[in-house]
């Protein structure tokens, strides 16, 4: 038996009043993913443990099959490990995002967060310009490390964690309530905007109508994590695919394979044929038992707002991924079970995260199931199944029991 996890990141929504009350999920012209609802099964499942923020990153590691009040100790740790990082016990990473902050005549603290993604700034000028604002703003004790596109990390050492507002959670808002408290970590942070907004790499994005990439913000503390690798914890020899250094960091801590495919970007433009070629590849040749699969546009257009890039992005993963994945496993003659869902919502009406249960889609070859389901967030919730913690679902994909 082969296993595959298709997450398409922020997938679930809340209802769209422009979307005549549907959700871009239901909206969404989504043939395979209904027809493997129709054969397969589908419920909810609680992917965030009470108490904790509804994060890519606790998320991720539930639906793995980590209890993260067990294993989480922070986001930018996890990414450290992915770009290779060798953290001591005593350092302190930190999520390091390249963002558009207003440009107007007024303090640092006036300004206003436009983007957190700096329109998916590519990696190549992001470094340029992390190199730019680290070597006039760095202070001792801080190192800066590029990471993809807009997300990079800081390492503090003999550091200390504290919480800081993701920059996705307050768009189009004043920043001055969510700038850190620590006054070294502020003063980098208004340092680099004084560096970076008069770059050169940004006066050149602002004539082409980009939004430039003119100010490093901190977020997702956390210490040196340590996982239990996945082949101990489940007896199958696993791979991730995804395009962010978040999962990729995951499955360093997991000992997990890490399969990069060419022209993976994390945004909506992403090689969604090539994911799913390799997974297939990677299920069928290369004698992985198990293969987690990362999209995550639909996340970042629900962050951007656009219901209909994040309708297009849903759309792409249906046809240009899944359909591949399962035709790709059906001609191989394997027996296999696959599992798709959101690791969380990013609803387009905040803008960000909400820690609400998620639909799930499981599908078994050897067990084809009768219903008449489709694959969304209402028709899940209204089918009576349900898994009351994510870190259940590796194990009920795996053939065991998930808890009703």
């Amino acid at each position: 038996m082969k296993y595959a996890v298709i997450l398409g990141d922020g997938m679930a929504d809340w209802p769209i009043e422009e979307l005549g009350g549907e959700t871009p999920l239901s909206y969404a012209k989504t043939p395979m993913m209904d027809e493997l609802a129709k054969i397969g099964e589908i419920g909810t499942v609680a992917t965030i443990p009470e108490g904790m923020a509804p994060g890519s990153d606790t998320a991720n590691l539930s639906v793995l099959g980590y209890d993260p009040k067990k294993y989480y100790s922070g986001r930018s740790p996890l990414e450290a490990l992915s770009i290779g990082v060798n953290m001591k016990d005593t350092d302190v990473a930190f999520r390091c995002n390249i963002v558009t902050l207003t440009e107007d005549d007024v303090p640092y603290e006036e300004q206003t967060i436009l983007d957190h993604s700096s329109d998916e700034i590519s990696t190549e000028d992001a470094d340029v310009l992390l190199k730019a604002a680290a070597a006039a703003v760095a202070e001792e004790g801080y190192s800066f490390y590029t990471g993809t596109s807009y997300r990079h990390c800081m390492i503090w050492n003999n550091g200390k964690v504290m919480d800081l507002t993701p920059p996705h959670d307050v768009l189009t808002q004043k920043i001055a309530p969510y700038l850190p408290a620590d006054p070294v970590l502020r003063r980098m942070q208004e340092r680099s905007f004084e560096v970076l907004k008069n770059h050169p790499i940004n006066i050149e994005r602002k004539k082409h109508g980009l939004n430039p990439a003119n100010s490093l913000w901190f977020w997702g503390a956390g210490t040196r994590p340590a996982l239990e690798p996945f082949e101990k914890l489940y007896h199958k020899k696993g791979a991730m695919i995804s395009a962010v250094d978040l999962l990729k960091g995951i499955a360093v801590g997991a000992e997990m394979e890490r399969i990069i495919v060419p022209g993976a970007n994390g945004g909506l433009n992403t090689n969604y044929e090539g994911k799913a070629e390799a997974a297939v590849d990677a299920l069928v040749n290369r004698d992985f038992d198990f293969v987690y699969v990362h999209v995550e546009a639909p996340d970042e257009m629900g962050h951007q707002g656009s219901v209909e890039k994040k309708i297009k992005s849903i759309e792409y993963l249906d046809q240009r991924l899944i359909r591949i994945v399962k035709e790709g496993l059906d001609a191989s003659g394997c027996d296999y079970r696959l599992l798709i869902l959101p690791d969380h919502p990013t609803p387009i009406k905040c803008r960000t995260h909400v820690a609400e249960p998620v639909p799930y889609l499981l599908y078994d070859n050897t067990h084809p199931q009768q219903h008449t389901w489709h694959y969304n967030e209402k028709e899940a919730a209204a089918s009576g199944n349900s898994v009351a913690h994510g870190w259940d679902l590796t194990g009920y994909l795996l053939g065991g029991q998930a808890g009703a």
